[in-house]
């Protein structure tokens, strides 16, 4: 499944890219792919509460922090900074605290000046703006490229993690409850703090509702399962690049082809959970021995109505 609408080429070809979704569905796989044939310089997630300070220079307080035309003044001028490639180095500087954190900013500084002198157009992979997805295209001119998980692999990832959600992320932004998710407010007041695969069923069903109403409203949008990716990465990458005004080249294909190979590991090491280099096929169904029946069940009761408007034919076996 992939749905598009093509642009003028002229507009297509210099907006930036925001690879969006929930976390855990694949944006930065989808993001580093983008990236591979050079003509994009990748930075990964502004809107992390944990972000960089050279990388952005704003505070972001909640997961998943919405910007409107409300409260962009909190967010525009750094992200436009973010997008022609300002790097803070001495923000980042005074934050370092250890190795690992002067070579990741080695590596940001890096894409930074590159992205300037190449004249690349800048793609922020940040599944954390799914619900800002909407600004970031009116306001910034962005490209948007949504990424959708079967909603058990979803969970089982994050079982398998042990990563629950703090659904007070949601709750403590008022224009995010009043615009988009007051309708599931008793949902998230009453999931269990315990019941790390309910929160990812509801906060699935949550974001891809979301999702759903962004294809009627944004038909610019391209929305694509990351299930279709796994089965036939070449062909979906060289159709995204297209719509995206990308040559989709040698060396892009060949890490497309290297990423998804059946000798890359059938999955992610805990201790790597970032790490993009999969057996893609194998990937798809770790779900069905990582779940209980039980936990199989209780997602397809949260999940069910909008998991079809995206799975017609979901399996849940």
């Amino acid at each position: 499944m992939f749905w598009s609408i093509i642009l003028s080429e002229n507009a297509n070809s210099h907006a930036p890219i925001l690879v969006t979704g929930a976390h855990r569905s694949g944006t930065t796989w989808v993001g580093k792919m983008l990236a591979a044939g050079g003509q994009a310089a990748y930075i990964s997630e502004p809107l992390n509460v944990l972000h960089r300070p050279g990388v952005f220079g704003a505070p972001t307080q909640h997961w998943y922090t919405y910007i409107c035309a409300e409260n962009e003044a909190d967010f525009l001028p750094a992200l436009r900074q973010t997008l022609n490639f300002h790097y803070h180095t001495w923000d980042e500087i005074q934050s370092l605290r250890s190795r690992k954190d002067a070579l990741r900013m080695v590596r940001d500084w890096s894409t930074f000046l590159a992205g300037r002198l190449g004249r690349k157009r800048p793609l922020l992979k940040d599944p954390f703006a799914i619900f800002s997805a909407p600004w970031f295209s009116k306001r910034l001119g962005s490209r948007v490229v949504i990424t959708v998980r079967h909603p058990a692999a979803f969970a089982s990832s994050l079982k398998r993690l042990s990563w629950p959600f703090q659904f007070n992320d949601l709750l403590s932004q008022p224009l995010l409850m009043k615009h988009l998710l007051e309708p599931f407010r008793a949902e998230i007041e009453a999931v269990s703090p315990d019941d790390t695969v309910g929160q990812a069923a509801l906060l699935w069903k949550i974001i891809y509702h979301t999702v759903d109403e962004y294809h009627c409203q944004h038909p610019e949008f391209i929305i694509l399962r990351h299930e279709d990716l796994s089965l036939n990465p070449l062909e979906s990458f060289s159709d995204l690049y297209r719509d995206l005004c990308f040559h989709f080249n040698t060396r892009a294909q060949q890490t497309v082809l290297e990423s998804s190979s059946a000798d890359n590991p059938r999955e992610v090491s805990t201790d790597a959970v970032h790490a993009y280099r999969l057996d893609s096929r194998a990937n798809l169904a770790h779900w069905k021995s990582r779940l209980t029946q039980d936990e199989i069940r209780h997602i397809a009761r949260i999940t069910a109505e909008t998991s079809a408007r995206f799975y017609p034919d979901i399996d849940w076996e």
